[in-house]
């Protein structure tokens, strides 16, 4: 067997695009989309009708210019998990908007939207997560929804007190960025390159992995933003992987064995100690993790401006 039908048999496989067409192939489980994602999309000129298709839904709609971009990027996002659930059998990850990070209540409404536009195009919620990022507001939000029925992956996470902070709340599902967490420490130590065994996102997703199953926590963790196959090799055994098309296809390619990392009777015998957060420590726990303050930042600004550049992109239909 190649490298990845081998992943397959520990940790469950999720392609990481909104290029649906480009999938198929891997046979991944889930799917995960972000407006970075979505951008790079719809710039493919096979995908411009569902650009024209969601300019006219919201030319429909009342309201001003913006009030109508906003509900036909909202209405973009889900058409594009439409597809995706043509190509994948069980859930696909739609991001709320990155401005609404810092607010609760908002993030709430948006995600209950975003639901509702997929019942309007006959999508179960049990076939979606809502993607927000893992700030004490958006963990506040994911709380809130999860005890509605609708199931949140936590993303943009980068350090251990988010971690915890999304398991204590109930989520269904974090997503720790690997890649990022490596790419902070790679400048920080003026280095091109940290093997894998060492690599800081590695380490911190093991940890993570470590922490849930020795305290018995249900919230799943997916590993992300990975940028080379030696990332994902050593994290084999994780509940989930969420994998770019071109590194699916490189571990498509790649043959040699491949041995389980991540071992729940292993996690139960580590010497972690649990802790438990309120507003104030999790804040100050964040604070003094200088590479998950500033990677959560960077983050949210650019899934922002990606979110910019759709909306400019969208308005040339208009």
């Amino acid at each position: 067997m190649n490298l990845l039908e081998q992943l397959k048999q520990y940790t469950e496989v999720v392609a990481d695009t909104g290029d649906f067409q480009s999938i198929e192939r891997f046979k991944p489980i889930d799917a995960t989309t972000n407006p970075s994602l979505i951008y790079a999309a719809a710039k493919n000129k096979k995908y411009k009708s569902l650009i024209t298709d969601v300019v006219a839904y919201g030319k429909d709609r009342a309201g001003a210019t913006e009030e109508q971009l906003d509900h036909i990027l909202d209405k973009l996002a889900v058409n594009f998990g439409v597809e995706i659930l043509k190509v994948v059998p069980r859930r696909v990850s739609t991001e709320v908007d990155a401005s609404l990070s810092f607010d609760t209540e908002a993030s709430i409404e948006k995600a209950r939207k975003l639901i509702s536009l997929y019942g309007e195009s006959g999508i179960s919620r049990e076939k979606i997560l809502i993607k927000l990022a893992t700030t004490w507001e958006g963990i506040r939000a994911g709380e809130v929804l999860e005890k509605e029925g609708i199931h949140c992956n936590l993303t943009l996470l980068f350090s251990m007190a988010q971690a915890i902070a999304c398991a204590e709340a109930g989520v269904q599902l974090i997503s720790p960025f690997v890649g990022r967490i490596c790419d902070w420490h790679k400048k920080d130590r003026g280095v091109d390159h940290i093997p894998g065994r060492e690599d800081p996102g590695v380490l911190s997703v093991r940890d993570i992995y470590n922490y849930y199953r020795k305290f018995g926590y249900q919230t799943e963790v997916m590993g992300a933003s990975f940028r080379n196959s030696e990332e994902i090799t050593e994290l084999a055994g994780c509940d989930l992987l969420t994998i770019s098309p071109a590194l699916l296809a490189e571990l498509e390619e790649a043959e040699g064995v491949l041995h389980r990392k991540l071992i729940p009777e292993e996690a139960m015998r580590s010497d972690m100690e649990k802790i438990s957060l309120d507003e104030k420590k999790f804040r100050w726990m964040l604070n003094e993790n200088a590479m998950a303050t500033e990677k959560l930042s960077e983050g949210i600004r650019r899934f922002n401006a990606d979110l910019n550049k759709l909306k400019l992109m969208v308005l040339e239909f208009m």
